[in-house]
């Protein structure tokens, strides 16, 4: 809804929030339900009104628990039966400088300052602990803001006791908590108070009239941020940026002006203003994000536009280029084909509205933001928080890398005409193993992010992740694969409980990266699944499939896999039986697996 999407008016959301709800949920659209737990340090009803906007808009459908009034240490301390019963999928601590309980008196010394310090973190700390080791749930800790006044004035920042300094060290206390354990998250209200304005963000009346941890007026945008961190906790985050050319990465028209009189690189007020939007996408590509082109142009003009001297993007750096006169939507489903993602996990860049309107209206949930003036380009995205970083894996950094790999893949495929000689070419390896701790938090990221090859879309957190690695009621594989192109990293997790009664496995996860369809890593996976229930005197696999608006594409996976269907239920859904008791013929016949 572009209601909702930065820039947006906060007056207006804040008045109309009944008629955005009821638009949000009048329009039909498939969402996660989940239980979020705000334990506040200040009044949180207005605030909880506003996030439930932003959250719907999302895909998330949530269910709130509220604490009382400032009661955020009690509730987090001494587990009210409310706040256990409700089970949360997720703790949300709202808490603001008005609730730190040590600040240092103007003028201590610096050993009684760092005591107030160590007060207030282990404080804090407690919760925390006491949180993840009760719910086994993700948790959300605001850091602080700084104060709306400075005793010392410049010096609050210096000396050992100015609270300006106090906020800072207690700040990075915090980061360096969550730096060192998963599933804590740090909604980083410094900068976004920074960001708003101090001054306007705390504005004393609203807290003396209404006990609210900042202005009315920056409910919303504290809101959106926070939602940022739910909405990539559950999987919500886009993929990739699909990017026009002219007028969008340079300035000018490389078709009329020619390469040469392009505006970019730094001789030019203008010129330096596309160059800086380049870097910040270089940026964008060094944590994950996919970057592709959409533009209408000749291709040689578009290439040579991106081969200019001053340009800091080349063609290398993009994983597929649409450079012709074909309308931008079809270019844009034809991206998202090429690279295996769906079209919804994409956002559209484009300086012309009426391209981006026609890119919305044809293809559902894409986001097209409006970008507004060159010098704008930066802020606009980065505020919507597309591709909101919770955990930054070396597949992550590898993104890029592996989908370029995958093109070339592509084109030796077009080289062959017999597909099981192609596969044999690829020189494919893959190590299968049960989960272990040096992956749990990537494990944990695919199973929020795979939403296409996924048969029953269990989203687990890292804490779920360990549960089930620790059980001996569970078999759990993951499977990472190599080629001759490149390590393709974690594509592939299986999960079952075993029924020793039964003397057999019910599967509760089966998903792979959508990057490695094709290629019979399912059938490696199945294998070792086989060996592994038969180890554990197992005779029969149960394979379970729940449809959603997403996994269409493997509904008949388990007929696929020799599975006999058992079940049909009204909702879609199917329940599938594999007999293992046998002697298990190996389906896989192109990967060399070396498995534990």
């Amino acid at each position: 809804m572009k209601t909702l999407e930065y820039p947006f008016d906060p007056e207006y959301i804040l008045k109309k929030s009944k008629a955005i709800r009821r638009e949000l949920l009048a329009d039909g659209s498939a969402r996660t339900c989940k239980k979020v737990a705000v334990l506040g340090g200040s009044t949180t009803h207005d605030f909880i009104r506003i996030l439930e906007l932003f959250l719907l808009n999302y895909g998330i459908e949530p269910v709130f628990y509220e604490s009382e009034y400032a009661q955020y240490y009690q509730d987090a301390m001494f587990d009210p039966e409310e706040l256990v019963s409700f089970e949360p999928d997720l703790i949300y601590i709202h808490t603001g400088f008005k609730n730190i309980e040590n600040l240092p008196a103007p003028g201590i010394g610096a050993d009684e300052a760092a005591a107030c310090l160590d007060a207030e973190y282990a404080r804090f700390e407690g919760m925390w602990e006491h949180l993840a080791a009760k719910y086994r749930c993700p948790i959300i800790q605001n850091n602080f803001e700084y104060p709306f006044y400075r005793i010392m004035g410049n010096c609050d920042a210096v000396e050992a006791s100015g609270r300006v300094r106090f906020v800072n060290r207690l700040n990075e206390k915090f980061a360096s908590y969550a730096e060192s354990h998963e599933a804590f998250y740090i909604h980083d209200i410094n900068y976004l108070s920074a960001s708003y304005g101090l001054d306007k963000w705390c504005d004393p009346a609203f807290w003396h009239m209404y006990k609210y941890m900042c202005s009315m007026q920056a409910i919303p945008e504290f809101a959106f941020s926070l939602s940022h961190i739910c909405k990539a906790v559950w999987g919500k985050n886009k993929k990739a940026l699909v990017l026009d050319l002219d007028n969008t990465l340079w300035g000018g028209i490389v078709g009329d002006d020619g390469p040469e009189n392009l505006e970019i690189g730094m001789e030019t007020p203008v010129g330096q203003t596309y160059t800086e939007f380049q870097t910040y996408l270089k940026e964008q590509k060094s944590i994950g994000v996919l970057l592709n082109v959409d533009s209408k142009n000749d291709e040689d003009n578009a290439l040579a536009g991106l081969k200019h001297p001053a340009s800091v993007l080349t063609p290398d750096d993009f994983i597929e280029i649409r450079a012709n006169w074909d309308p931008k939507d079809l270019n844009f489903k034809d991206i998202a084909s090429a690279i295996n993602i769906l079209p919804d996990s994409m956002v559209f860049v484009d300086d012309n509205p009426a391209e981006r309107m026609i890119v919305e209206e044809q293809i559902p949930g894409v986001s097209a933001p409006d970008i507004g003036q060159p010098e704008e380009y930066i802020r606009r995205i980065d505020k919507n928080g597309y591709f909101e970083v919770i955990g930054l894996s070396d597949d992550d950094k590898k993104r890029n890398e592996m989908y370029r790999a995958n093109a070339e893949r592509a084109h030796m495929q077009a080289a062959f005409t017999d597909y099981h000689e192609y596969l044999l070419g690829l020189q494919m390896s893959a190590h299968i193993a049960p989960f272990e701790p040096l992956y749990y938090n990537r494990i944990s990221q695919l199973t929020n992010k795979s939403n296409q090859f996924n048969l029953t879309t269990l989203r687990c957190t890292v804490a779920d992740i360990e549960k089930y690695a620790g059980s001996d009621e569970y078999i759990t594989l993951y499977g990472q694969l190599s080629d001759k192109f490149g390590d393709n990293g974690i594509v592939s997790l299986l999960m079952g409980r075993i029924d020793a009664d039964q003397q057999a496995l019910h599967m509760e996860l089966w998903l792979m990266s959508c990057r490695v369809l094709k290629r019979d890593m399912e059938y490696a996976m199945l294998d070792s699944m086989v060996d592994a229930a038969k180890a554990a005197g197992l005779k029969t696999i149960y394979g379970y499939f729940y449809p959603t608006a997403k996994n269409g594409m493997v509904k008949e996976f388990y007929n696929a896999m020799g599975f006999t269907k058992t079940e049909d239920k009204p909702d879609g859904s199917t329940v599938w039986e594999l007999d293992v008791s046998g002697v298990w013929e190996k389906r896989n016949t192109v990967i060399d697996v070396k498995a534990d």
